[in-house]
Parts: structure tokens; C-alpha cells; sequence
């Protein structure tokens, strides 16, 4: 049952990066995407970055919103974008409608025509129904993967999630293990080269990915200093990287955001070993939700009875990732809190001749 408890103030301020991020990291609804990191990440790639919070009783911070801005081409005016946020407790409407209300005001103050979210929440009737009752609108396009696996981590011992997984995958774990690849801990020095495994795995299966300087500067936010939330791992056979990934962890959830690999030796099942590796890592950290990070939108059902006939777009990504057991779930998508109609009109037009809509992060 949704509550609605003490009345909220709403309104933009700053506050201490340190007192943000302990917010983000505490709150069961809290993301890596919604960090004071991320902010300076996408501040330094073509995104003007604003904070906006949420007060309850007493002044108590109840909520914040980490919005990215930018302007689109074509004179089209400028459109808010919130990856995984704002992070409130959605099941208080006062809170949320708060949050809501504080985004869509900090909009008009810049003057955006739009406001697109992705909240952290799952495709559920009642989750649908409570941001239709907030007067938003679900939108026919995804920024952030809209369905993605997540592997439990929460057992009693390491062997247990090695027991949930395909039989597969455990031997490839275990042949990578046994034919000599190694792990390593990589930092921002090894930016040029998980660029490179980037480049040759966008090649290979065709997608699109950041410029050198957007993974260094990842890395340089992320990795530095000693309890950081984000790892680089490189596997190597005799010395000769073969597969690199970035794993990011906050909160209970660690996220797999980035892999890539080499044309070389792929017949040693580097990636299988890496993910196991980062699992462990996460886990130390008191993760329990491993994130896959996407998989096809489609329904389980279509998933596994077609994975074995497609290569195209994310299937052969799933075909891989099943392998580590772990449940197929759906976020809510993307919603939008439209500020002037003809605006929002001419970007759906835009959108259609460009087959992009401007607000990949």
C-alpha cells in the first residue's frame, strides 16, 4: 500500500558531493547512474549537470535527482534526461509527486520543453499506474537497457552461485581457469587499452561506442584511492591481454557496465572467468544483486526459444549472459513530464528521421 505521509518540499539545492553520494548509496533505490561521479562523467561529455533535492520534516533530505541537460540540435530547445532516478521512496506519493513536481519546475528555470526519466523500478501494474497518477507519460523509446538479468549474490557461500549457473558456463569458468588466464586489477593507466579491446568488440559485433577520452575519464573518477565503487578487470594469457570489463558497486547491486574483448585466443573463455571475478569482487563488497546490465526486450519465453537461431542486436549478448543463471527482469522505461507539446512533437519528429534520440549516457 502506498503512503502519504508528512508534505514535502521540493526545490533545487546543492549539497556536500560526500552527503549526495551516502544518500544515493543507502537508499534501496539509489544507482551508480545517479552519483555525483556519474554527474562529473557526463559534465565533461556534452551534458550540463543539475542537482535537484527533495526535503522532508524537519529538513531531512527525503530525495534527490541527479538531471542531465543538453541541447539538441536543429534549434529543437533543451531536454532534461534522469538515468535511473530521481531516488526517492516511490511508495510515499507525497515524496515522489514531490520529486516530480521539483523536476519539472527546475526544467521551466532553464527552459526545457521536456523531462525524460528512467526511474529504478520494475514493469509492475502498480508501479505504471503510480507515475500515470503523477501525470507522466510512458514514452516508446529506452536510454538505459529496459530488461537486463540479475544474478543473487545473497548466498551462503561462493560455490552456491557457481551451482545456479549453466552447466556451460561453470566448465568455461573452470577451462579459462585451467588453461592459464589470469585476472588482474587494471587502473586509469589502462584506458588506451581497454579502448582497443573496445574498438575491436564494436567492429566485431557492430555497435557504437564512447571516445578513448570518456573511459579514461571513467576510469579517473571511479577507480583512484582505495575504496572505490567501480573496478577494472584484465584477463590475461601469458601476459598478453585478451578481455577487460568495468563493474561499478553501490548499495547492495553491483552493475556490469562495460566489457570488451580481443580477436585472440577466444577459445580460452576469458570473459567467463572475468565475470566470475567480478562477482567475487562484488560480493566482497556486500553486493547482492549482480546486474547484467541488458539483454533483448523481449519475454522470457521468446528469449529462450530463440537465443540459439539470432545474432542480431542483443541476442548474442543473451546467449552469453543466461549462462550465469540469475532472473530476466523489466524496468518501467522511460516516462516524460512534457512542458510544451509543439516541442515535444518536433523531437518525436526529429527522433523519427534520425533514429536517435539525443540522450544516449
Amino acid at each position: 500500500m502506498r503512503s502519504r505521509q508528512v508534505p514535502q518540499r521540493a526545490r533545487p539545492r546543492e549539497i556536500p558531493a560526500s552527503e549526495w553520494d551516502n544518500f544515493v548509496s543507502r537508499h534501496p533505490r539509489g544507482h551508480i547512474l545517479q552519483t555525483q561521479a556519474w554527474g562529473q562523467l557526463k559534465a565533461a561529455h556534452g551534458w550540463r549537470v543539475l542537482y535537484a533535492s527533495v526535503l522532508g520534516a524537519h529538513n531531512r533530505l527525503v530525495g534527490v535527482a541527479l538531471a542531465l541537460m543538453r541541447a539538441l540540435p536543429g534549434g529543437l530547445g533543451r531536454i532534461i534526461y534522469i538515468p535511473r532516478g530521481p531516488v526517492v521512496n516511490w511508495d510515499d506519493e507525497r515524496c515522489a509527486e514531490a520529486a516530480i513536481r521539483t523536476l519539472c519546475r527546475l526544467a521551466r528555470h532553464h527552459g526545457a520543453f521536456a523531462v525524460v526519466l528512467e526511474p529504478d523500478l520494475l514493469d509492475t501494474p502498480s508501479d505504471r499506474h503510480l507515475l500515470q497518477c503523477l501525470k507522466l507519460k510512458p514514452v516508446d523509446f529506452s536510454v538505459q537497457p529496459r530488461r537486463t538479468i540479475w544474478v543473487n549474490l545473497d548466498v551462503d557461500e561462493d560455490v552456491d552461485i557457481l551451482t545456479a549457473m549453466k552447466p556451460k558456463t561453470r566448465y568455461n569458468i573452470g577451462l579459462a581457469k585451467r588453461r592459464g588466464v589470469t585476472v588482474r586489477v587494471g587502473n586509469v593507466d589502462d584506458a588506451e587499452l581497454f579502448y582497443a579491446m573496445m574498438r575491436a568488440t564494436a567492429v566485431r559485433d557492430a555497435f557504437a561506442i564512447h571516445p578513448a577520452s570518456y573511459y579514461r575519464d571513467f576510469l579517473d573518477l571511479f577507480t583512484r584511492g582505495a575504496d572505490t565503487p567501480a573496478r577494472l578487470l584484465i584477463a590475461e594469457y601469458q601476459h598478453e591481454p585478451l578481455a577487460a570489463l568495468i563493474v561499478t558497486a553501490l548499495g547492495e547491486r553491483a552493475t556490469y557496465l562495460y566489457g570488451a574483448s580481443t580477436n585472440h585466443h577466444r577459445e580460452l573463455m576469458p570473459t567467463y572467468l572475468l565475470q566470475w571475478e567480478a562477482m567475487l569482487w562484488a560480493r566482497q563488497r556486500g553486493c547482492k544483486t549482480y546486474d547484467l546490465w541488458g539483454v533483448p526486450d523481449e519475454d522470457e519465453a521468446t528469449l529462450e526459444a530463440n537465443f540459439e537461431k539470432r545474432n542480431d542486436g542483443l541476442w548474442g549478448v543473451y546467449r552469453f549472459k543466461r549462462g550465469f543463471g540469475g532472473q530476466v527482469v523489466r524496468h518501467v522505461g522511460a516516462w516524460v513530464c512534457v512542458l510544451s507539446p509543439l516541442r515535444w512533437w518536433l523531437f518525436n519528429r526529429a527522433r523519427a528521421l534520425r533514429k536517435s534520440t539525443g540522450l544516449a549516457a
